[in-house]
C-alpha cells in the first residue's frame, strides 16, 4: 500500500448499461466502479476525477451513476454539447460534475469551434474548466482561443515530442497538464514532468488512466512510483493530490 494519499485526477468508468457508441470501430470493454475500485486498492487513492471517453459522447448517464457509486470525493468531466441548457450545466454541476472535455484527438465531443464560447459560459456559470484530449502539435491552431479561456488542462502530457515546446508556453501562463498515460507519449515522461514542474509546481495533476483504453501499455503502479521517487515530497505531493484538490473542490 502506498503511503501517500492520492488523487486520481483521470480514470474512466465504462458501462454497458448505458449508451455508448462505437469510436472508429472501437467499443471498450466494461470497467465498472467495483473492477477501478479492485485495480487501485493499493494505490491509497482517496478521491478522483471520472473523465468522459470519446465512446460515451453526450450521455451523462453513466457519469451521475458512477459519480454517485464512488462519493463526493470523486468529481466528473464531461461533454456537452453547446446546446445545453445554463439549468443542464448546473444541474451537473450539483451532481460533481467539474468541467468540460473537448476531444481533439479522437471526437465524441462538441467541436473545438465552440471551445471560446462554451468554455467561457461554463466558467462564468458554474466556475468549470477545459479539459482537451489533444496532440500538443495542434495547439498553435487553438493557442489564442486557449489563452481567452480562465483554466485550461492538456491530457496525457500532450502526447507528442513535436509539439511539446508549443504546451509549455501554455503552462506558464497557468495551464494544467495530466500526469497520465504515459504509454500514449513518444517522449521520456519524467524530464517532460520535470520541465513542467519547473515552470509551475501547480502545473502537474497525476492519474491512472484507468482502464488504459488503446494505450501501447496499461497503467502500473510503477507510473506512481515514479513520481514519487523522482520529485521532493512536498512536489509530490502536490502532483499527486494537491494540485487537484485545488483544481477540482470535491466536496468531500
Amino acid at each position: 500500500m502506498f503511503d501517500k494519499p492520492v488523487f486520481d485526477a483521470h480514470l474512466h468508468i465504462i458501462d454497458h448499461r448505458f449508451p455508448l457508441q462505437p469510436n472508429e470501430g472501437f467499443l471498450p470493454a466494461d470497467f465498472s466502479v467495483a473492477d477501478y475500485q479492485q485495480q487501485v486498492k493499493t494505490l491509497n487513492v482517496q478521491g478522483g476525477a471520472v473523465v468522459s471517453g470519446s465512446f460515451q459522447g453526450f450521455d451523462q448517464s453513466y457519469l451521475l451513476e458512477a459519480l454517485k457509486q464512488l462519493g463526493p470525493a470523486y468529481v466528473g468531466v464531461t461533454q456537452i454539447p453547446a446546446s445545453t441548457t445554463d439549468e443542464e450545466i448546473i444541474a451537473l454541476h450539483d451532481a460533481g460534475v467539474r468541467a468540460v472535455r473537448f476531444n481533439v484527438q479522437r471526437g465524441g465531443s462538441e467541436s473545438v469551434k465552440h471551445l471560446e464560447t462554451l468554455g467561457l459560459r461554463v466558467y462564468d456559470l458554474v466556475k468549470w474548466h477545459v479539459e482537451l484530449y489533444v496532440d500538443s502539435r495542434q495547439l498553435p491552431g487553438i493557442s489564442t482561443t486557449l489563452h481567452k479561456l480562465p483554466a485550461v488542462v492538456i491530457d496525457h502530457l500532450g502526447l507528442s515530442k513535436a509539439g511539446f515546446k508549443y504546451l509549455l508556453p501554455l503552462v506558464e501562463k497557468g495551464a494544467r497538464v495530466k500526469a497520465t498515460g504515459f504509454s500514449r507519449c513518444d517522449f521520456d515522461v519524467l524530464t517532460a514532468m520535470r520541465q513542467i514542474s519547473a515552470i509551475n509546481a501547480g502545473a502537474l495533476l497525476f492519474g491512472t488512466d484507468l482502464p488504459s483504453t488503446r494505450a501501447p501499455r496499461p497503467f502500473a503502479a510503477s507510473d506512481l512510483q515514479l513520481i514519487l521517487d523522482s520529485f521532493p515530497a512536498d512536489i509530490a505531493a502536490k502532483i499527486c493530490r494537491e494540485n487537484a484538490l485545488a483544481l477540482y473542490k470535491p466536496k468531500a
